[in-house]
């Protein structure tokens, strides 16, 4: 056999190899007749499973004036069927080993459940079931009305820092759904009534309207069956999706609060960005973007004003284009002892343009690297994988592009970056936030 003949069959061997696209999780997709969406993701490494029901439901698309809806009805969930009364739900799923709760965002609600593999049914019926049979109790309504209202009081009215990131989220968004807050605001929280529940809830918690993600010891084939078998039954309902507007472009305001009850200064710098729905071409450069300026004491901003010039005392950069609208790209930084919050916004934008102007392809691969290195994290924890494929399938990305995040990133190129970067500091809405203290009628700066 001749060695050219040798090197032409090890080539077409090796041709699937090489030209397959690596998936991220390896996840497979199912539809129900219903339109309930499913999405595996196999890891047998352990006999666990996350199971994670996500609805397509926040608080953007709550009725105006009826703000907390979305955050009150998850809460009521736990409170029972007409199968499962009371807060039985609860006790059968401590009793089987299972760790159980649920959050309420601005875009979507889920449900999720880890335990053993031989208690997934459980999970599934418990479900199912409270997807179709909720009962809500006057007295159920009003005991969770009320824990709902004092974790508004707890987490914003008497806290600074909530009511702060509050008023910059409400300022950025403007007339935006993504304006209202989670919690919906007090006077909406009081006057929701029992039948306001029940039709948000007939309205929005059906299968076409979710998506069941189920992660860890489990098969395609057997995710089927079970789907089938405990979510197949349940009718499909009219859902009309609430319209997202867009923002005033290059719109930027400043906004200032003092309190009386805090110590030290805070700065927020919020811009409305691209997301994986609206300009979805810029998602994976503003990814490595905000690695690069503001992730982690190893990263531009907090080496130059925290370590070196000794301007902050924490940097941190977060971007979030996981969302049915726009994203959000945010700068939080704490000025140090007798900085001056508007100096320090001021400092930050040197920084910032002397980051760009050092940001080089030797940077762009350690940032490469540290972010491919952390997708592996993802990829080997059920948990994880189930949250990232679950928030970014109810946001509307599809299967192929959550698979292709890592290609997306090794695809990142340095022009790319500079160019997203550019766009973002000279035209997305921008609000900067600063929260000083309130000190004997003045801003508790030293002079």
């Amino acid at each position: 056999m001749g060695k050219n003949f040798i090197y032409i069959l090890l080539f077409l061997v090796l041709l699937p190899v090489l030209t397959a696209k690596a998936e991220l999780f390896g996840a497979k997709e199912f539809y129900l007749d219903n339109g309930l969406r499913v999405i595996v993701v196999e890891n047998h490494r352990v006999p666990i499973v996350k199971h994670m029901v996500w609805y397509k439901v926040g608080a953007a698309d709550e009725i105006p004036g009826k703000g907390g809806s979305a955050h009150l009805l998850e809460h009521l969930m736990f409170r029972g069927t007409s199968k499962v009364p009371n807060q039985e739900l609860n006790r059968l799923l401590e009793a089987n080993g299972a760790e159980s709760n649920a959050f309420t965002g601005q875009d979507m609600t889920a449900y999720h459940q880890l335990l053993d593999i031989s208690r997934l049914e459980l999970a599934m019926f418990l479900e199912a079931d409270r997807m179709q049979n909720l009962n809500i109790s006057s007295d159920d309504f009003e005991t969770e009305r009320s824990i709902v209202f004092q974790e508004r009081k707890e987490r914003v009215d008497n806290n600074p820092l909530g009511s702060f990131r509050e008023a910059v989220n409400r300022a950025l968004w403007q007339e935006h759904p993504y304006a209202r807050p989670v919690t919906g605001v007090d006077a909406e929280i009081k006057n929701l009534k029992k039948e306001d529940l029940l039709e948000f809830y007939r309205r929005y918690y059906a299968p076409n309207n979710a998506v069941l993600v189920l992660a860890g010891d489990i098969d395609v084939p057997t995710a089927k069956e079970l789907a089938e078998k405990y979510y197949g039954e349940i009718p499909a309902a009219e859902v009309v999706e609430t319209e997202m507007p867009e923002l005033q472009s290059e719109f930027d305001a400043t906004i200032t609060m003092r309190k009386p009850d805090i110590k030290g200064s805070r700065i927020l710098i919020m811009f409305a960005a691209p997301s994986y729905k609206v300009e979805a071409e810029d998602v994976y450069n503003l990814q490595v973007l905000a690695a690069y300026m503001g992730g982690g004491d190893t990263s531009k901003l907090y080496k130059k004003l925290v370590l070196e010039d000794k301007k902050a005392l924490s940097v941190s950069v977060d971007y979030n284009p996981i969302s049915r609208s726009y994203g959000q790209f945010v700068v939080a930084m704490v000025p140090a002892d007798g900085e001056r919050p508007q100096e320090l916004v001021k400092a930050f934008e040197n920084a910032w343009n002397e980051a760009m102007s050092e940001f080089s392809i030797d940077e762009l691969e350690k940032i490469r690297k540290k972010m491919l290195a952390g997708l592996v994290y993802l990829r080997d924890n059920p948990e994880d994988t189930a949250y990232i494929v679950g928030s970014m399938a109810v946001a509307g990305v599809s299967l192929k592009e959550i698979e292709e995040q890592e290609e997306k990133i090794r695809a990142v190129r340095l022009s790319e970056v500079r160019k997203a970067a550019g766009k973002l500091v000279k035209s997305a809405p921008k609000v900067i936030g600063i929260l000083q203290p309130l000190e004997n009628g003045n801003d508790g700066e030293k002079k």
